[in-house]
């Protein structure tokens, strides 16, 4: 049996206004989605559990098996599990997002928590002037991709209060700086860096090219070394992972799963989307299961752009998905399945805790002609009467196959 799991990040909405009322789900042409719901098992699954924040860090460990109330530690260390930073035991990592505040109002303001979705290049100069001028043996900058990157202090602190930059878009920043425990230091950091920022020859030559400035960085997401069973230990299996975002390769790499690497993805809507579906059934030929994550979804409704997450998620309808059904019949028996980590709805461009909708479909319900006709939404989801409520339960039973270790 083959395994296929394909993650539309964020890909669940609110009913859009300028869509008739609809969801960018409901609204997109999605024949390849509606087919998995259609002939296969759809429902409800809550992804978020209470009291933990709405993120694509706890919503993939919930897909990928884990109980995050006992396994999450945070979003940095999972990142830098995946671009292979060793915390050792007094590490503290902290995700570091290029930024660009404005502070043409006179109050400073979150005007884009990707910097123009900064390109590697750009980004890697600033973040390694960084290290040259701030780091020491307490504190180190780590180039990631794009405007994500990777802060990690030595004995820093875990419980200081920090919030994710796209959730403050357009909104002063102020109020949401670091507070609490290790705090004046995050600051200062972050004040020495838009210092060191405001004369780079990077920010110029953005600045020539009509591009956003980095003007920032903002530290948050902070954790420490996460403890990890690997889906090997637990079911048995062997598992590969396509993702051009690090919190996702980072749970992959926990969980034990080869990382393959794709020519052309971006984590936006201009991504190789067809690369991706292709390399994961090539993937198949020596593994289990291939999980496939696709982030445009995600940045559409960060973006609060009801039409373009249209297109993203037509587009991950029809490259994505479309040439996985195409290509997994030379496998015989296999299983597909779709969902979110969590809803990012336009309205309200951030993170959403709400039970997002899963379809799972197996090479046995392909090869049915008959379906039940009701398409791949969260109202649909909703009217199956299929629901679960705690989300980490679901793989296990996607797999079919008892747990070893949980």
């Amino acid at each position: 049996m083959k395994y296929v799991i394909v993650q539309g990040d964020g890909m669940s909405d609110f009913p859009v206004e300028s869509l008739g009322g609809l969801t960018p789900l409901q609204k997109a042409h999605t024949p390849n989605l509606d087919l998995i719901a259609d002939r296969g098992r759809l429902g409800l699954l809550r992804t978020i559990p209470a009291g933990m924040a709405a993120g694509t860090d706890v919503g993939t460990m919930t897909i990928l098996g884990y109980d995050t109330t006992v396994y999450h530690t945070g979003r940095s260390p999972i990142e830098a599990a995946s671009m292979g930073v060793d915390l050792g035991e007094r590490g503290v990592a902290f995700r570091c997002n290029l930024v660009t505040i404005d502070n043409g109002a006179g109050e400073a303001t979150m005007a884009d928590f990707t910097a123009g979705h900064i390109g590697n290049e750009d980004a890697a100069e600033l973040i390694e002037t960084l290290q040259r001028e701030l780091g020491d043996d307490e504190i180190r900058f780590y180039p990631g991709v794009s405007y994500r990157h990777l802060m990690v202090w030595q004995g820093g602190p875990v419980a200081t209060k920090t919030t994710p930059p796209h959730d403050i878009t357009n909104q002063a920043v102020a109020a949401y700086l670091p507070q609490g425990e290790g705090s004046e230091k995050l600051v200062g950091l972050a004040a020495a860096a838009r210092e060191i920022f405001a004369l780079h020859p990077v920010n110029d030559r953005r600045l020539e090219r009509g591009e956003k400035r980095a003007t920032d960085i903002w530290l948050w997401g902070q954790g420490r070394k996460p403890a990890v069973p690997t889906l090997g230990r637990r079911f048995g299996i062997s598992g590969a992972l396509i993702t051009a975002v690090d919190v996702v390769g980072g749970l992959g790499r926990l969980a034990g799963m080869e990382r393959i690497d794709v020519p052309g993805i971006t984590g936006f809507i201009d991504t190789n989307y067809v690369g991706k579906a292709t390399y994961g059934l090539a993937a198949l030929k020596n593994c289990d299961l291939v999980f496939i994550h696709v982030e445009s979804t995600d940045e559409t409704g960060h973006m609060g752009d009801a039409e373009l997450k249209v297109k993203a998620i037509e587009d991950l309808d029809e490259k994505v998905v479309g040439t996985l059904l195409e290509g997994l019949g030379e496998y015989g028996q296999w299983r597909i399945m779709a969902l979110p980590d969590h809803a990012t709805p336009v309205s309200t461009r951030t993170h959403s805790d709400d039970p997002v909708p899963f379809a799972i479909m197996s090479s046995d319900d392909f090869a049915r002609a008959d379906g039940a006709g009701r398409g791949y939404s969260e109202a649909a989801a909703a009217s199956s009467g299929d629901s679960i409520e705690q989300g980490h339960t679901l793989l296990e039973q996607f797999l079919d196959i008892a747990t070893r270790d949980g």
